[in-house]
């Protein structure tokens, strides 16, 4: 299917070369006013809509003429697949919601507006309420952002900007604080001191699997990033992965699995956070997850009273001098459109959500999400949200709180065809490595082997 999808977005892209395509320039009143309705694809639920319609209303005191129509598609890949068949035929949103993967999937066709020339912009806009701004970022926008999220806008091998981040999430180390108490046990911070960490509790527990890491993908691509070793590149050669220090690595995993230290969300078929939060004979005492999911690694309370408390640690390390934490959640991303008001008009929105503080807290707040903006810190309901943080009532601004703490570290990979499929076939790979029986080393190469193969069919 996903190959199917990229063939006809490469046929679209070359009638596109071939007609109208067009080089955007920002026209010289910005927006000028005129009636536009933009369309906006998203994920959000219903605990997540009120807050949108809310900030919508505030935008349209701004821009009464902008239009703002949105649809919850259904989950991210869901977005991807609709987008996609909607491009062949023009039909594509003005804005939506993305993933680097999806973004390098749609430039087949070229659809996607760069943003540069938007950010960039000194055009002063008037306001309804006759307060002016620049249709660019200024200086202190900019900033503002955390920059490990801003930059994923920019992970398309040339350079420019495709999108901008509206909130996002990471991996964290959520722990039994209460088990760890009781036992004397440190925290983890490296990778080495969590396979010790591990011993000591299968010692303590010999039913337990000490350590459940949710996503198999994550754990490979972050490893390499601890380690810089080579993943992929934008540029071919653009499959890296193959090489001795992560074939070295996966021995390691596979030796932790043998001794009965782990298992992965395909392992255990389903997400580790029900083995966290298990009652029955057979837990663990780490888990390694999304820090948007913190509610799930809470265990159900009884008459009022969790049964252990939970405490959240940055994931462990390879190296203390290269701190390395993948970025997740969305960005947005917005189409080429022929009339340049709703391309304008689609970048206000934009602008709008990822820039207003109170904005960005209210949807941390009531999404799991972390702020993109460094200044959410300092709003004051924020403040409060982060300062009640705890492992159990508070458990998200735990997580939150652990997320703005560690955004020095935060990587992203680069984005091309054929990024997802990497993706998808370093965690069957890792998967591999640690179930197929046989001899290590041969296990291990013919996972490497296959899963090599694998991606560079997907481009082809």
């Amino acid at each position: 299917m996903k190959k199917l999808v990229s063939m006809l977005l490469l046929v679209t892209m070359l009638l596109s070369c071939m007609t109208s395509a067009f080089a955007f320039e920002v026209p010289a009143e910005g927006y000028d006013g005129s009636e536009v309705t933009i369309k906006f694809y998203h994920t959000m639920g219903s605990n997540l809509t009120p807050v949108l319609d809310e900030y919508i209303a505030e935008f349209n005191k701004l821009y009464p003429n902008i239009k703002v129509e949105y649809t919850s598609v259904g989950g991210y890949d869901d977005v991807r697949d609709q987008i996609s068949t909607e491009i062949t035929v023009g039909a594509q949103p003005n804005i939506a919601y993305c993933y680097p993967d999806h973004v390098a999937l749609y430039n087949l066709a070229k659809k996607v507006q760069t943003l540069d020339e938007l950010i960039a912009s000194e055009t002063v806009i008037t306001r309804a309420d006759g307060t002016t701004e620049p249709l660019g970022l200024t200086a202190d926008q900019k900033a503002d952002f955390i920059e490990g999220y801003y930059n994923e806008g920019m992970q398309f091998g040339d350079g420019l900007m495709y999108t901008m981040p509206l909130s996002k999430s990471t991996e964290v180390l959520y722990y039994n604080k209460t088990f760890f108490e009781a036992n004397n046990l440190q925290v983890p911070t490296t990778w080495d001191e969590l396979a010790a960490v591990c011993a000591k509790i299968k010692e303590i527990d010999p039913k337990s699997i000490p350590l459940g890491y949710d996503s198999e993908s994550n754990w490979f691509i972050t490893l390499c990033e601890q380690q810089n070793s080579p993943y992929t590149s934008a540029e071919e050669p653009y499959f890296l992965f193959d090489n001795e220090t992560n074939r070295a690595t996966m021995k390691m995993l596979r030796e932790w699995f043998q001794s009965g230290y782990l298992t992965t969300q395909t392992l255990y078929k389903a997400y580790t956070s029900g083995l966290f939060v298990s009652t029955t004979d057979v837990k663990s005492y780490m888990s390694i997850g999304s820090s948007a999911g913190a509610v799930h690694q809470r265990p159900q309370a009884v008459d009022g009273v969790y049964p252990f408390e939970v405490g959240i640690a940055t994931i462990p390390q390879m190296n203390a001098d290269n701190k390395k934490v993948i970025s997740q959640g969305p960005s947005l991303c917005i189409f080429k459109k022929d009339n340049p008001q709703e391309v304008i008009a689609s970048w206000l929105f934009v602008k709008y959500l990822t820039t207003t503080v109170e904005f960005q807290a209210a949807f941390s707040m009531a999404s799991g999400y972390v702020p993109v903006l460094k200044s959410v810190a300092d709003n004051e309901v924020y403040a409060e949200f982060l300062a009640s943080a705890d492992g159990g009532n508070y458990i998200s601004a735990l997580s939150a709180k652990v997320c703005l703490e560690q955004a020095d570290a935060y990587y992203t990979s680069p984005a091309f065809n054929g990024s997802s499929e990497a993706r998808s076939q370093v965690g069957s790979l890792l998967c591999s490595c640690l179930t197929t029986e046989g001899d290590a080393d041969a296990v291990i190469e013919e996972a490497f082997s296959i899963a090599m193969e694998e991606c560079e069919y997907a481009i082809w």
